[in-house]
């Protein structure tokens, strides 16, 4: 049986609840005089407690799917992020809850991430800094293999060629590289990649690969895809570079294959555990570069999440059937 969507009430009695521990919403909706009440929260209790009455909630992290329960009157709930795997996608449809995803609206800003991210590890930018912070000069390098790359000519494998794979192709090839991806319906084509593969390509297209770049959505298929395996099929020359989701790479498997120097490096912005724990072994390797899932942050980040949940609530209220990056 289908069960009803939720209706929102009229704007002058509706309720949204911005719930974030960091970005700053208020001021971006109030110049849109959109004429619905809006509160902030910053934990996971205050998103609870204004949950209740609210008819809009737009989060990311701070989401618990406990609250559908206690939210009789949540019509929509618009994600902050452009992963959408801490949602229970069968509760939402079970309460009459829309949900729609950011997908898109931090694509260019993750995709320039990835790619500054590549060129930091293979130009040792970050070793670099690391020795700035202890004045440290360093001489010229005599054993080649412990140089800097370069990645023109080089070979970037894309795993998962969506909105970010598509901008991450066009980086890498402006630099010089041939590109080589994976997506799961290879009939929509790919301009500007040299081969596009399926996803059960990956085993083979691993060994050809100086970088293989993340870009893919976390799935039960994409969990741990990048496995022990995974790393045995990579060159030891190779750099992994995550900005995907933690849970995409086996992160045992990744500090093994790097203890082991079975890969050259790697430059993860996402880790299974966030914030990843002080005991992980990755902080202290000196060929890994960790950013804190900052791949997406953008100084327009709140502004353009606001234009995109008020096209959305207004599709809503047209009672449109179709939302933006529809989730549910």
């Amino acid at each position: 049986m289908t069960v009803p969507v939720r209706a929102l009430r009229p704007r002058d009695q509706a309720k949204i609840v911005f719930a974030h521990v960091a970005y700053q919403f208020d001021a971006a909706y109030r110049r849109r005089q959109a004429g619905i009440r809006h509160v902030i929260a910053t934990s996971v209790d205050e998103l609870k407690a204004e949950a209740q009455d609210a008819d809009v909630v737009v989060v990311s992290g701070l989401w618990r799917n406990e609250i559908l329960d206690a939210a009789p009157r949540l019509g929509f709930v618009q994600s902050i992020s452009a992963g959408t795997d801490q949602y229970d996608k069968e509760r939402f449809r079970a309460a009459g809850v829309r949900l729609a995803s950011a997908q898109g609206v931090n694509a260019q800003a993750v995709a320039e991430h990835a790619m500054a991210m590549l060129l930091a590890v293979t130009r040792q930018i970050h070793a670099a800094r690391d020795a700035q912070a202890r004045r440290y000069w360093r001489p010229m390098i005599g054993d080649p293999t412990r140089r800097e790359e370069v990645i023109a000519g080089k070979t970037a494998l894309i795993v998962g060629l969506g909105g970010i794979g598509q901008r991450v192709a066009r980086f890498a090839k402006a630099f010089g590289m041939t590109v080589l991806a994976t997506r799961r319906d290879t009939s929509r084509g790919a301009e500007g990649v040299d081969e596009l593969h399926p996803q059960s390509a990956l085993p083979e297209l691993m060994g050809r690969a100086d970088a293989v770049i993340l870009t893919c959505p976390l799935t039960p298929e994409t969990e741990n895809l990048i496995n022990a395996a995974a790393f045995a099929r990579m060159k030891p020359s190779a750099y992994l570079v995550n900005v995907a989701r933690g849970k995409v790479v086996d992160e045992a498997a990744l500090v093994d294959a790097l203890t082991a120097k079975r890969i050259a490096g790697a430059a993860i912005d996402v880790t299974q555990i966030e914030p990843l724990p002080e005991t992980s072994p990755l902080w202290a390797m000196p060929n890994v570069l960790v950013t804190p899932h900052s791949g997406g942050e953008t100084r327009a980040y709140e502004e353009d999440i606001v234009d995109l949940l008020l096209e959305n609530i207004g599709r809503l209220e047209r009672g449109e059937t179709t939302l933006r990056n529809q989730i549910v």
